[in-house]
C-alpha cells in the first residue's frame, strides 16, 4: 500500500508503473478495460440476428442445389408444355378463358393446387379445356391432336406446379440458347 501511495504522487514517468493508481487498473486518460468489453459484447450480440439470417439464406440446407435429373425434368416439362399448351397458356396465361390461367391463384380459385389435380386436368379435360390423356372420356372432351402419354402427363403436371409456385418465369432451354 505505501508504494502505491508513494508511485501515485510521481507524475513524470511514462512507464506503465507510473500509471497504477489506486482506483484500479485503468491508465489515466483511457476508458475501463471492463466497460469497454461489455460495449464490444453488446455491438456483436446486436448482429447475431442479421448474421444468422445470412448465414442461413447462404447456407446448402435452404437453397439446395437443383440436381442434373431435375434440370432435364425441367426442360422435357418445357418441351411438353410447347408442344401440347402454349397454344391457350403462354406464359401460364390463357387466350380463351381468362379466369382460368395456370398462375397459383387460378388454379387455387378453380381447384386445381396440386399436381394430381393438374394431371386429373390435363388427362380428362374439364369446361373448354379439352383432355389429352390416351384414355380421356367422353370423346367430346378430349382432344383431336395428338394424345399424350401417361408419364408425360404427370411430368407436364409437375412442370406446371413448378411454374405456378414461381410465378411463371420465363425459362430458357438447350433449343432457345443454340438458335
Amino acid at each position: 500500500m505505501l508504494l502505491l501511495s508513494v508511485m501515485s504522487g510521481i507524475t513524470c514517468c511514462n512507464s506503465p508503473i507510473c500509471s497504477l493508481s489506486s482506483k484500479g487498473n485503468v491508465k489515466s486518460g483511457a476508458q475501463n478495460p471492463v466497460r469497454q468489453k461489455r460495449h464490444e459484447a453488446k455491438y456483436f450480440k446486436s448482429l447475431v440476428p442479421s448474421l444468422m439470417a445470412a448465414i442461413l439464406a447462404l447456407s446448402p440446407v435452404c437453397n439446395t442445389p437443383v440436381s442434373l435429373g431435375q434440370t432435364m425434368d425441367v426442360q422435357r416439362g418445357v418441351a411438353l408444355f410447347r408442344r401440347a399448351c402454349i397454344g391457350c397458356h403462354d406464359g401460364g396465361g390463357n387466350i380463351i378463358q381468362p379466369g382460368a390461367t395456370l398462375f397459383a391463384k387460378d388454379l387455387q380459385r378453380n381447384g386445381v393446387e396440386g399436381e394430381d389435380e393438374i394431371y386429373h386436368l390435363t388427362y380428362y379435360g374439364r369446361g373448354r379445356m379439352p383432355g389429352f390423356g390416351e384414355n380421356c372420356t367422353p370423346r367430346g372432351q378430349c382432344t383431336f391432336g395428338p394424345r399424350l402419354q401417361e408419364e408425360e402427363i404427370k411430368l407436364l403436371a409437375k412442370f406446371v406446379k413448378l411454374q405456378a409456385d414461381q410465378g411463371w418465369p420465363n425459362i430458357e432451354t438447350n433449343e432457345d440458347s443454340t438458335t
